[in-house]
């Protein structure tokens, strides 16, 4: 049973990391509003790396942030984040690959191998905590920016990659509870207690006591 929880935690975090890269790509994690506006000639879409304009006519240009330092800070605090989830997910899947107990890495011992497999998961929720910080960060943006009437700028609305991500964040952290909760629950309560074995020193001892012994007793009736 223990095998296939790690199994399915594994595929899990493995989806969700995935899935970062396929939310980083997308070009759509703010798209400009229709809303309010009678004739629509073109639309605005950024992600966390570039913005993109279409037209009416399919034509569409991008075109990369010209400065880091000139970005909101929401924004740059997303790729930070987006980044780390990136590095936690690549060490659970690590540590989750010499942790299973069908894994044939890192030897048969089953105990080390339970502890390795519970530091997967906690890199998992990690994961799944960074992603879901940088998505809901950024969606909570967009919609103070759309709902403030004062707001000058374009108002956008929430893109698919966002939903992609906080779906990243939702399979990492599912995974992770997996493995942690398996590994938990196959620790042992107590120490298996071990028979008390006498050192070899005491043997010697008692040898060498039952040697002289024997030698006295000899020795006594020989005069006889």
């Amino acid at each position: 049973m223990k095998e296939i929880i790690e199994v399915v935690a594994l595929f899990l975090g493995f989806a969700g990391w995935i899935l970062i890269f396929i939310s980083l790509q997308d070009h759509y994690w703010k798209k400009s509003s229709e809303d309010g506006s009678a004739i629509t000639t073109s639309a605005i879409y950024e992600n966390l790396w570039m913005s993109c304009a279409s037209d009416s006519t399919g034509i569409f240009n991008c075109r990369d942030f010209p400065s880091i330092f000139a970005l909101p800070g929401y924004v740059q605090a997303s790729r930070a984040l987006m980044i780390t989830s990136i590095v936690f997910g690549t060490f659970g899947l690590v540590a989750t690959l010499v942790g299973m107990k069908c894994s044939k890495i890192g030897g048969e011992n089953y105990v080390l191998k339970g502890r390795i497999a519970a530091i997967g998961g906690a890199f998992f929720l990690l994961q799944g905590i960074c992603t879901m910080i940088a998505v809901s960060w950024y969606a909570a943006t967009i919609t103070q920016q759309f709902f403030d009437p004062f707001y000058p700028g374009i108002k956008y609305e929430i893109g698919a990659g966002l939903y992609i991500g906080w779906f990243s964040a939702i399979l990492a952290i599912c995974g992770g509870a997996c493995l942690m909760c398996s590994c938990i629950a196959n620790t042992p309560d107590k120490e298996i207690p071990y028979p008390c074995q006498p050192s070899s020193r005491g043997h010697v001892l008692q040898a060498v006591e039952r040697s002289q012994t024997v030698s006295s007793n000899y020795g006594k009736n020989a005069y006889i």
